[in-house]
């Protein structure tokens, strides 16, 4: 299961990563949406779905933001009234800088009993009043340390620039982070540069390295390939004059997600780092929804062959609703 896992430090975990609908759908198309995202994932052998927490990161960049911000409905809400039927964990974002101490423990409290997991995230913008800081929530999570895990996030492109993400890393392993969810890896050169400085990192402080998960993302449309870029996720200029020239641009860029997904784990491998995968469907395109699927179930298949996974499990304890 995702939480032994996670504490033991296991590779070839796979997670699937979807963002709620927006806010303000009709509850039955909150349902009608909820039974086929059901009826996907059941044909999947995932460890845990992770369901994101939008924020509107508009004031990071002066940047136009290439899609409108809609809010979204709140993860955990969404997780535990609408997703109950998938048999499976649920790791759910958190900005703990926008709500109290008192707000986080409640929070936690809720999400323990609902079999889901945290990870903490900062605010969408340097200005952004905090109300908690990440150290502070990572200690309200301590009580529950034996019972649970919480994850954090890592970011490549950040490392390029400032070269200090392995320190990060180590500064939230020591407030006990047990995993690490990365940013949309485009850039398999940024990707390892981080792994390579994390493992050097982790043997000078004598310390065993957790689980980096690694998110593979599709990209379907000129459109979604800049918002991806607005977003801070760096395409080498190589990468998108092929995804541009593409005859499909989605199957050539599963075919690039793919291959990023193969290296990645030779590389971790060769390095003794734990590894995993987690796959995004966050567009609303039926097609790029469908290659992420497929995506999940060809990086399953490859991790499967290396030995990093055994037998499906049953996703699901009833069939879901169309």
């Amino acid at each position: 299961m995702f939480l032994q896992k996670i504490k033991s430090r296991e590779s070839g975990v796979v997670l699937y990563g979807i963002t709620p609908p927006k806010a303000g759908t009709p509850p039955e198309r909150v349902a009608e949406i909820a039974g086929k995202t059901i009826e996907r994932l059941s044909t999947l052998d995932i460890d845990a779905l992770v369901v994101y927490d939008v924020q509107d990161e508009s004031a990071r960049t002066k940047e136009e933001r290439p899609f409108p911000f809609i809010n979204a409905l709140d993860p955990l809400t969404f997780a535990k009234e609408h997703l109950g039927a998938l048999r499976i964990p649920k790791i759910v974002y958190r900005p703990a800088g926008k709500f109290s101490a008192d707000e986080l423990s409640d929070w936690l409290d809720e999400m323990h009993a609902h079999q889901c997991y945290p990870v903490f995230v900062g605010v969408p913008a340097p200005d952004f009043p905090v109300k908690t800081s990440l150290p502070e929530a990572y200690k309200i999570w301590e009580k529950r340390r034996d019972t649970s895990v919480v994850g954090a996030v890592t970011i490549p492109e950040r490392h390029k620039v400032l070269n200090d993400e392995d320190v990060r890393m180590l500064d939230k392993i020591n407030s006990g982070v047990s995993y690490f969810i990365s940013q949309c890896v485009f850039n398999l050169d940024y990707a390892k540069r981080v792994i390579e400085d994390f493992a050097r990192s982790c043997e000078r402080e004598q310390i065993a390295p957790p689980a980096i998960i690694f998110t593979i993302t599709a990209c379907g449309s000129a459109k979604t390939l800049d918002f991806m870029e607005w977003l801070g996720i760096h395409v080498p200029e190589q990468v998108k004059e092929e995804l541009k020239g593409a005859d499909d641009m989605l199957e050539k860029s599963v075919g690039i997600c793919l291959e990023i997904a193969s290296e990645l784990t030779a590389f971790c491998m060769e390095r003794n780092i734990p590894f995993g995968f987690n796959i995004e469907s966050v567009a609303i395109r039926k097609a790029e929804i469908e290659a992420s699927i497929e995506m999940t179930r060809k990086i399953d298949q490859m991790l499967r062959e290396k030995g990093l996974r055994k037998s499906p499990a049953a996703a699901v304890a009833e069939p879901a609703d169309s």
